[in-house]
């Protein structure tokens, strides 16, 4: 029988979840091996990147540059530890693969306020092509901590990122900016309000980090009952704390969506077993709660040399992740509906069927519907041509590459068997081959990237394997 395909709109979650990868404490993970781990992609992912180019040291990682320098704490370093941005191909690379595998970048930039006009037009150049993402400024600029407040008065920052956010309009109006400062106070106000008023106003997202717990002394004490320098609250505090934010930046600057782009429970404090609990707990309240005013749960990270991640990094070998019990307690919230991004079938349609991919939050695929006989054996798709897709089976998510024909998508029932009459869904999306929007001549091209499917797939599904070993 012929398989019947509909349009398929994907649209965003009640609240999105983002995932940061890499950080000035942990190495880049590919995508492939984070998809596999979690089952599906996020809504952004979070790199985090710096640009000091007139400094002395620059473009080398400071952390290199500096080896022999005594320093007591993360930041002492001439300019921040993350990977300098430009240097080596990155953070395009990482930019190309977050995007093939169906989620928007959340770029995190420190960047030095003294930076002209045309060396800012540069970078927005860059990130032209590369569709609905987000660029976060400066971040955790009520602080005291990184390199722009050190150099620079908060007055400074706050309108430094108005002039960024100027010439980002300009040259690449796909790219939403995220103002990442303070917390409301005792007394109402937002820290730093005056001086940043500006800069939220001109901002298209807010976001504050405040982890439930943070051992801020990393690397350089041990989190000990007695000692270290380390501090914790409580889920109920830290989600009003939000929620006075917000009521208080609406209140000055009208309605924007609010996110914590950093957010974890460092498992230094609480210890690892007990991590994964209360970041879920902070979840549930947002979804109980139904706090529409928060757009966005960014978790700090995937894999961490410390306890602030999803796996710790193996000391023996960089390369290997040690999987945490957070991991799974965080892929329980992955899966949560409210999460979810949300899926709306329209019309039937014939083929060749057009494919577009406006971002993580905007995008237009296929669905089709299979009814099992039972439990399958083997559940295959083959698609011929050399198209990058996402391809949605029950709820678990596959990546396929542009040379990729065949994908094995038992996966999807290995935790969860299938029972005889079960309509299973598929869903189909084109994102961007080589990570990046063409420039098609067409006037949206630098949101929309569109592809075209001239065959429908072809599925194996086999009930019984071809022998059985006695």
């Amino acid at each position: 029988m012929e398989q019947i395909f509909r349009r398929v709109h994907m649209g965003p979650a009640l609240c999105g979840l983002d995932l940061g990868d890499g950080s000035e404490r942990a190495e880049y993970v590919c995508q492939d091996y984070i998809l596999q781990k979690l089952g599906r992609p996020h809504r952004c992912v979070n790199i985090m990147y710096t640009l000091y180019p007139h400094d002395e040291q620059w473009p080398q990682r400071i952390s290199q540059a500096c080896r022999d320098m005594e320093i007591h704490f993360q930041w002492d370093y001439p300019y921040d530890d993350y990977f300098p941005y430009g240097a080596d191909g990155q953070p395009f690379e990482q930019m190309r693969d977050i995007r093939r595998h169906g989620q928007d970048v959340l770029l995190t930039l420190t960047v030095d306020c003294s930076l002209s006009d045309e060396e800012l037009r540069q970078v927005a150049r860059d990130l032209r092509p590369f569709g609905r993402m987000r660029i976060r400024i400066n971040h955790e600029c009520a602080g005291n901590w990184f390199t722009h407040n050190r150099r620079f008065s908060y007055e400074e920052v706050g309108r430094f990122f108005v002039r960024f956010q100027r010439i980002l309009k300009e040259e690449a109006p796909n790219v939403s900016t995220v103002f990442c400062a303070g917390m409301i106070k005792e007394d109402g106000r937002v820290e730093y309000e005056d001086e940043f008023l500006e800069a939220y106003r001109a901002a298209d997202i807010w976001s504050a980090d405040a982890y439930l717990a943070l051992h801020f002394g990393w690397p350089y004490d041990v989190a000990e009952k007695e000692s270290g320098q380390y501090t914790y609250t409580t889920v109920e505090k830290n989600f009003q704390k939000f929620e006075g934010t917000a009521r208080r930046l609406r209140e000055l600057c009208g309605d924007k969506p609010m996110t914590t782009a950093e957010f974890n429970a460092d498992g230094d404090v609480t210890g690892p077993l007990a991590q994964g609990d209360s970041v879920k707990r902070f979840a549930h309240m947002v979804r109980d709660r139904k706090a529409d005013w928060f757009q966005g749960i960014s978790l700090y990270q995937f894999r961490d040399r410390g306890r602030l991640g999803l796996e710790i990094e193996d000391p023996n070998n960089a390369s290997v992740g040690i999987e945490q019990p957070i991991l799974e307690d965080y892929r329980e919230l992955l899966f949560d509906p409210y999460f979810m991004p949300a899926m709306e079938a329209g019309e039937e349609c014939a083929f060749p069927a057009a494919l577009r991919w406006g971002g993580s939050e905007d995008a237009e695929g296929l669905e089709t519907e299979i009814v099992l006989e039972g439990m399958p054996q083997f559940f295959e798709i083959t698609v011929e041509e050399p198209l990058c897709l996402m391809i949605q089976c029950r709820d678990r998510w596959f990546y396929k590459a542009p040379q990729v024909k065949t994908v094995d998508m038992m996966p999807a029932f290995f935790k969860r068997p299938a029972a005889p009459g079960e309509t299973v869904k598929i869903r189909i999306f084109a994102t961007p081959a080589e990570g990046e929007n063409r420039q098609d001549g067409s006037e949206d091209w630098a949101v929309n990237y569109r592809e075209k499917l001239t065959a429908p797939p072809v599925f194996r599904i086999r009930y019984e394997a071809p022998g059985v070993v006695l």
